[in-house]
């Protein structure tokens, strides 16, 4: 959410509002002012404060706002910005409406600072009516309404205020107060963006980059990140380094790719990916030179912190440096610590990697105590998430009875499905479960197919085992399943086409 705006400090009230000798005062208060001599400011304009001239009330309320030729103090400035926002003075209103939303010199208040910026927007203040609009957006003071924060908005926006215009782009984004209209949500973000507003030049690249509202336009989409990345702006120095690393908008450099992510570490929202991308860059030497040790230290600055959205996939990557010893000495048990944290979000797109690991942690007894239900516990998760490996894991688990009962038909069953993902092992077995007839009816062509396709992987048991099964084939039996193996192996390429 952007900020309000501090109290006014651009200065000082120069208009006249009395003739004759107050007139004077006021204008040698405000010579003086200006040339930083704020003692004889102060000299001249308080009586003329005292004596009810609003333009001197408003100019001593900036002097203790600011602490210039007096102490700084709130509730004073607040004193004399009152007594001229009463006298009707629109920038004094504004600086008592922020005063009272901040609670500054004040006791916090929204509705009185909604009181003060009403009276001020109405008069036609473009900032009250920015905050006022931003009031009812957010419900401060008042009751939520998105159609008021919008007609305030627009007051402002329409007259060039940047910020109401990034809130006009969000309002149709997201269909408050307004039909959702990404045509016109691009254009109030642009008006925004050409103003110089670093939220809405950030948007307007995501709106380039995904079509939103506008043509898709890689090169459109890194102008304006570039933008607000030059002007320190993390969360678009994150996503220049991702142009860069995809070769979207910018010729693909993974060097350049690293340099803004390093820049990004510190983003709010990015930076938790930004220190992953780093792990990733050190553990495969992609723009910088491969060093595991310094992989496992982005990778441990990734895995922790608040807003991180990407600390699961920085906690399994650092799960592997300890279960493989890459960067780090070897530590299982610090690795299921890892990969159990990830195990256990199911909105991670590594839970099922992290649940595979975790099941063969247990059944080796690797940084566990071993535990065969544990084992198959952790491999069904994953099996059911379309994991190959833990599906043929569990499918040897019910085939031997460890931590389940002895099954062959449950056997066969996950080793199909790991076999029809292209696993050459589960191919294997389930040719020897046909050739046996055990799980499933015996039948020596379905076993040579199955035989077969994990052959040509180069599983040398396998082409033994396709070899004896032949031994007791017709020639006309060996031709249907080798058809049959051609139209499987089809099958698996297209399945392994379709996993991400």
């Amino acid at each position: 959410m952007k900020q309000i705006k501090n109290w006014i400090l651009g200065g000082l009230l120069a208009v006249v509002f009395a003739g004759g000798a107050l007139a004077g005062d006021f204008q040698k208060g405000l010579d003086a002012a200006n040339a930083g001599a704020y003692a004889t400011a102060l000299a001249e304009w308080t009586p003329l404060a005292e004596a009810g001239h609003s333009g001197a009330q408003f100019n001593l309320g900036a002097m203790y706002a600011t602490g210039k030729g007096v102490v700084q103090d709130d509730a004073e400035a607040v004193k004399w910005y009152s007594l001229a926002a009463e006298a009707g003075v629109v920038k004094a209103q504004y600086n008592v409406g922020v005063a009272y939303y901040e609670g500054k010199g004040v006791q916090q208040d929204d509705a009185e600072a909604v009181k003060w910026f009403r009276l001020s927007a109405e008069a036609g203040y473009i900032e009250s009516q920015y905050q006022l609009g931003r009031m009812y957006a957010f419900g401060f003071g008042v009751l939520e309404d998105d159609a008021e924060a919008v007609k305030w908005y627009r007051r402002a926006a329409e007259t060039g205020h940047a910020i109401a215009q990034y809130y006009m782009g969000e309002m149709y984004d997201k269909g408050r107060g307004v039909p959702l209209d990404r045509v016109e949500a691009t254009k109030w973000y642009r008006l925004a963006a050409e103003a110089g507003d670093g939220d809405s030049q950030y948007h307007l690249g995501h709106r380039y980059a995904n079509g939103w509202g506008t043509p898709q336009d890689d090169t459109e989409a890194v102008k304006w990140w570039r933008l607000v990345a030059e002007g320190g702006g993390a969360n678009a120095q994150f996503m220049l380094g991702e142009a860069y690393h995809e070769g979207k908008g910018v010729p693909q450099d993974d060097v350049e790719a690293v340099k803004w992510w390093r820049l990004a570490t510190g983003a709010l929202i990015k930076g938790g990916k930004a220190r992953y991308r780093l792990g990733e860059a050190y553990r495969d030497g992609r723009g910088v030179p491969q060093d595991s040790a310094e992989a496992v230290k982005w990778f441990s600055l990734a895995a922790e912190g608040e807003y991180n959205i990407y600390a699961d996939n920085a906690q399994f990557n650092l799960g592997m440096m300890y279960y493989d010893g890459k960067g780090i000495a070897q530590d299982y048990a610090e690795a299921a610590k890892w990969f159990l944290l990830v195990a256990e979000d199911k909105y991670s797109i590594y839970a099922d990697n992290a649940q595979f690991y975790l099941g063969l942690m247990y059944d080796k007894g690797e940084g566990v105590a071993q535990d065969y239900a544990e084992a198959v516990k952790w491999y069904r998760f994953a099996a059911k998430a379309g994991h190959a490996h833990a599906q043929f894991n569990l499918g040897l688990m019910h085939e031997n009875g460890r931590g389940v009962p002895h099954d062959d038909v449950e056997a066969v069953k996950w080793y199909r499905f790991a076999a029809e993902s292209g696993v050459a092992e589960a191919q294997t077995n389930l040719g020897t479960m046909y050739a046996k007839g055990e799980g499933v009816l015996q039948d020596d062509r379905l076993a040579y197919m199955w035989y077969n396709i994990a052959a040509a992987r180069g599983l040398e048991l396998a082409k033994g085992n396709r070899d004896i099964v032949a031994k007791r084939m017709t020639a006309e039996q060996i031709a249907e399943a080798e058809k049959m193996a051609k139209e499987m192996a089809e099958k698996i390429a297209q399945n392994q086409q379709k996993t991400p």
